[in-house]
């Protein structure tokens, strides 16, 4: 290994600490048999074999042509051979770029051209996508899980090709830093495309230590069911590597698997995020609730009936507050007090509730929160290729989540809304701006606006509102079947509202407030009583 450095500033941690290739070679010496990786059919990867394939995979990727610095895209499922590969990649000190799995159209062809990427490894199911869109400059597709279409002008390369000695592997150029990026993790804008938010290895090492989750140590098993596009998913790799511990890669999430899940893995801990607190609360008891070895939860957000979960299962209950940017700011003690809590500011950052002109509030008084951190590379490095997003974002040496939030006395912070028209719905954040650009394609539309509306579920769905084109009408469902093959099915409107013009202000700003005030009204188009249902493409 490398000899670690250590930066002039102690708060920035060793590389042998937070640096994925030197960490996962630490531990592969100090305890080789101990397990890394779980599965749910009950088998294990131990930090020695796991380093093992990563280092074949490193080769050859490496023999591709692929090197320090360079950008990988990754466009597959949460399964064991995602995690090789985004290792691999770290490995080489390349670049990780992972991408949604249910992106399509405008929306995954901005990605794959603003992420720079040469290489991108891909699922068999989803190399048909890549057809009709401009592919930037990609040159080689890596494909996992069977046979996939050619397509023109881009070399394809099977994924268990890349097993190769590692003997070959070509040394660094140099050692790989803290302050170097790990990732580019695409979260949705909300007056522009998809930002790709430029991670560290040391912001990665903040969010997932020991400051943001205290209730998690080696011996502990973190089960995930987010998808590794996205942060809730990196992080139980990443924090459960740095700790020495196992993570458990449980798959898509539903209420049948979940149980079984846990048992099969020895899972300590999970994160349940939305709705998926209160669908397995809705399960009818049984003899065996008590009987598994989960012994910690963490919940985003916090129900107001998280103490019947926890009476029920037998689990002990935190919340935090997270976004792709930060560090996990805010997390609570064990089993809450104060309802609704996102938790009080953890040790490391600095916290504001401003105004708009960034001015601090009373405490009780509604505002934007805004951060900073006492250590360098704690938060993000910015939005790639978007000098405009990151200076809006970091305005006065702060970095602006655009998310309402109030303080009370004691300390505790208070989710109120967003700010902004993002949408957030099954863990997926939604950008409006997004929706309306492909519902603008439409050639009998004139103007639309996407806002979110409560469902009886206590999340967000998907309200478009359409104006047509002068002389022409459009039926709901035939806006719904053109936008499926142009967005994420969780970006499909639920509610279509046809009305001849949109609100609007003096300077001919649509008035979306309005829109979401009104709701859901009595012309309001929904697919689900019509009978319609959208589900994911099962991958794999």
């Amino acid at each position: 290994m490398t000899d670690a450095t250590q930066s002039p500033d102690p708060r920035v941690p060793a590389r042998e600490d937070c640096v994925m290739r030197y960490v996962l070679e630490k531990h592969a010496e100090l305890h080789p048999e101990h397990p890394y990786i779980r599965l749910p059919d009950g088998t294990a990867i131990s930090y020695r074999a796991f380093r093992d394939e990563v280092m074949r995979m490193a080769a050859g990727l490496a023999a591709l042509g692929v090197k320090q610095g360079d950008h990988v895209n990754v466009w597959m499922p949460n399964t064991v051979d995602i995690v090789r590969v985004w290792f691999a990649i770290n490995w080489l000190g390349a670049v990780y770029v992972p991408i949604n799995t249910a992106y399509r159209g405008n929306l995954l062809a901005h990605v794959i051209a603003n992420g720079d990427a040469r290489v991108m490894f891909v699922a068999a199911d989803l190399v048909e996508r890549l057809v009709p869109i401009d592919r930037a400059a990609l040159t080689t597709l890596v494909v996992a899980g069977g046979d996939a279409p050619a397509i023109n002008g881009l070399r394809r390369v099977a994924l268990a090709e890349l097993d190769a000695d590692p003997a070959t592997l070509p040394p660094l150029a140099r050692p790989i830093e803290p302050w170097d990026v790990q990732s580019i993790i695409y979260t949705s804008g909300t007056t522009g495309r998809s930002k790709g938010v430029l991670s560290s290895y040391a912001h990665m090492w903040h969010m997932s230590g020991r400051e943001a989750f205290p209730m998690l140590g080696e011996e502990d098993c973190y089960l995930t069911f987010l998808p590794f596009f996205h942060v809730g998913g990196t992080l139980p790799v990443i924090g459960m590597l740095n700790r020495g511990g196992t993570i458990g890669i449980g798959g898509d999430f539903t209420t049948e698997a979940f149980w079984p899940a846990v048992r099969a893995m020895n899972a300590t801990y999970t994160i349940l995020l939305g709705v998926m607190s209160n669908f397995l609360s809705k399960r009818p008891p049984a003899a065996d609730d008590r009987d598994h070895t989960l012994r910690k939860v963490t919940m985003i957000p916090l129900p107001d009936d998280w103490r019947t979960f926890a009476d029920r299962f037998d689990v002990k209950v935190w919340t935090l507050f997270n976004m792709t940017e930060i560090n996990v700011p805010i997390v609570s003690e064990p089993d809450p007090q104060a309802i609704g809590t996102c938790g009080r500011q953890r040790a490391g950052n600095e916290l504001r509730i401003v105004d708009d002109n960034d001015c601090e509030v009373p405490v009780g008084t509604i505002g934007q929160l805004i951060i900073r951190s006492e250590a360098p590379w704690a938060l993000n490095s910015g939005y790639y290729k978007d000098a405009e997003a990151t200076v809006e974002a970091w305005r006065n040496g702060w970095f602006h989540t655009g998310d309402a939030f109030r303080r009370d006395a004691g300390g505790n912070y208070f989710f109120v809304d967003r700010m902004k028209d993002a949408i957030r719905r099954r863990g997926e954040n939604i950008s409006s701006f997004e929706v309306e650009a492909e519902i603008l394609a439409h050639p009998k539309v004139r103007e639309c606006a996407v806002v979110a509306v409560p469902n009886e579920l206590a999340e967000d769905d998907v309200l478009a509102v359409v104006a047509t084109v002068p002389g022409e009408t459009i039926e709901p469902l035939e806006l719904l079947e053109f936008l499926q093959p142009r967005l994420a099915h969780f970006m499909l409107p639920r509610y279509v509202r046809l009305l001849a013009d949109l609100p609007r202000t003096p300077t001919q700003k649509v008035e979306k407030y309005i829109l979401r005030q009104q709701g859901i009204t009595d012309d309001t188009w929904d697919r689900v009583k019509a009978g319609i249902e959208i589900k994911r493409q099962k991958i794999g």
